[in-house]
C-alpha cells in the first residue's frame, strides 16, 4: 500500500454522509497500522493479527486479556503497544500478596493534612501481569477503573488520565495458587486473545534477534507513532462513525442468540453488544472502509463474545459460531443454534480470525481452555 491514500471525491463524501473527521482518522489509522507492523518486525515475531487486535482495542478504548503459556511474548507485546501509542505505561506483577491500595492508591496523613498517593492505575496503559494469581479483593480493585475510568478511595473520586487501557495476562495452565477472574470482570475486557508457541521458523528468527544476557534487547528500538491527544482524536472519530441499522440489528441478534443456545448458563451481555459494535467499527477502519458491515461483526465476535459466557457441555466459540451463521441466514428463519447448541458438523476448525480464544476457566467458562494445538494459530515469544 502506498503512503498516499486515495481521497474520496467531495460529492461522494457528502453522499454517504460520513463526517470529515472519520475520513481523516481512517487514513491516519491505516498509516499507523502499516508503520506499527514495520516498526515491530525486529521486536515481535509472528504476531501480526494480535497486534491488529491490540490496535483495534486501543482505538475502541477497550481492555484486553492475553492468555497463553509462559514465554510467548504476552508482556513484551503489551509493552511494545504502549511504546507505539506514545503514552504512559506501568506494569504490575500480580502475586497472592498484592494489595488493592497498590492498584487504586491510598490517602496519606502528614502533619494533620491528608494527601492522595496514586496507585498503579494512574497511567494510560496498565499491564496487569498474571492477573489470575492475585486474590479477588485485589482483582476487584480494577473493576471501577476499567468501567468508569476513576477510582473511589475513602469516599472521594479520583479520575484517571485519558486514555486508559488495561492489558492483563494470565497463564491457563497453572493449577495451584490461582484465582479465576469472575464473570463481572471478564465482561469488562473487550477482547480475549489466545497466544501459543511459535512455529519452528519463527523460533529460529527469535534466536537471531539481539539479546542482552537472557532477555531480549529490542524494546528500546520501538518508536512512538502516536501520543495521548492523537489517540483520543482517533477514539472520538470512531464514535462518530455511522453504523447501518442492518448491522446493529445483526449485532443484537447474535448476542441474544448466545443466551438462548442449549448448554449456555450465562450468555453475552448488553455490554458485549456495545463492545462488539465498537470493535467492528475499528476493524472496518483498519480495512480501509468507511462503514461497518456484517463481515466486520463476524470477524470480531470470536474475540469479543466467548470469554463472557458460562457454558456446560458445549464450547462457547461453537455457540458464537452457530449464532453468527444463523444470524447471517438470508431467510431469517428463527431456529435454535443446532440441536445441541454446537456449530454444524464437519470441519470444526475455526475460519480465519475465529476460535483462537478458548475462553473460560476450569468451570468451563467460555469453553475448554486447553484447545487442541492444531486450532491455535497465534505465534510469538517473550
Amino acid at each position: 500500500m502506498s503512503d498516499e491514500e486515495p481521497r474520496l471525491e467531495p460529492r461522494l463524501e457528502m453522499a454517504i454522509n460520513v463526517p470529515r473527521s472519520v475520513l481523516d482518522a481512517r487514513t491516519e489509522l491505516i498509516h499507523i497500522r502499516e508503520q506499527a507492523h514495520r516498526g515491530l518486525e525486529g521486536v515481535i515475531v509472528g504476531y501480526d493479527e494480535p497486534l491488529d487486535l491490540l490496535l483495534i482495542a486501543a482505538v475502541s478504548g477497550g481492555h484486553v486479556l492475553l492468555e497463553g503459556p509462559p514465554g510467548v511474548a504476552k508482556t513484551l507485546l503489551a509493552g511494545a503497544l504502549a511504546r507505539l501509542l506514545g503514552v504512559g505505561f506501568k506494569r504490575v506483577q500480580f502475586t497472592p500478596d498484592t494489595r488493592p491500595e497498590e492498584i487504586t492508591g491510598r490517602n496519606l496523613s502528614r502533619l494533620g493534612e491528608t494527601s492522595f498517593l496514586p496507585g498503579a492505575v494512574f497511567t494510560n496503559v496498565l499491564v496487569a501481569d498474571e492477573i489470575n494469581r492475585t486474590p479477588p479483593r485485589t482483582q476487584a480493585a480494577l473493576l471501577e477503573a476499567m468501567q468508569d475510568r476513576h477510582v473511589t478511595v475513602e469516599g472521594r473520586t479520583h479520575w484517571l488520565p485519558a486514555p486508559f487501557m488495561v492489558i492483563a495476562t494470565q497463564n491457563p495452565y497453572e493449577q495451584a495458587g490461582i484465582f479465576p477472574l469472575p464473570e463481572s470482570q471478564l465482561d469488562r475486557f473487550l477482547f480475549k486473545i489466545n497466544l501459543d508457541y511459535a512455529s519452528a521458523a519463527h523460533e529460529r528468527a527469535i534466536l537471531r534477534l539481539p539479546h542482552r544476557s537472557l532477555s531480549p534487547d529490542v524494546l528500546g528500538e520501538v518508536q512512538p507513532l502516536l501520543d495521548s491527544a492523537r489517540l483520543q482524536r482517533l477514539q472520538a472519530a470512531l464514535d462518530e462513525m455511522p453504523a447501518p441499522d442492518e448491522v446493529t440489528a445483526f449485532v443484537v441478534d447474535v448476542v441474544r442468540r448466545t443466551r438462548a443456545a442449549e448448554g449456555v448458563v450465562l450468555g453475552a451481555s448488553p455490554r458485549a453488544a456495545v463492545h462488539l459494535l465498537a470493535a467492528s467499527k475499528a476493524h472496518a477502519r483498519l480495512a480501509n472502509r468507511l462503514t461497518v458491515t456484517r463481515e466486520d461483526v463476524v470477524a470480531m465476535a470470536p474475540f469479543v463474545l466467548p470469554h463472557r459466557m458460562l457454558v456446560r457441555g458445549v464450547k462457547a466459540p461453537d455457540v458464537v459460531r452457530a449464532a453468527l451463521q444463523i444470524g447471517a441466514d438470508p431467510r431469517g428463519e428463527e431456529r435454535p443454534p443446532g440441536a445441541d447448541g454446537r456449530a454444524p458438523d464437519g470441519d470444526r476448525r475455526s475460519p480465519e480470525g475465529e476460535g483462537r480464544s478458548p475462553g473460560g476457566d476450569r468451570r468451563s467458562r467460555g469453553g475448554d481452555r486447553r484447545s487442541p494445538r492444531g486450532e491455535r494459530r497465534q505465534r510469538g515469544w517473550t
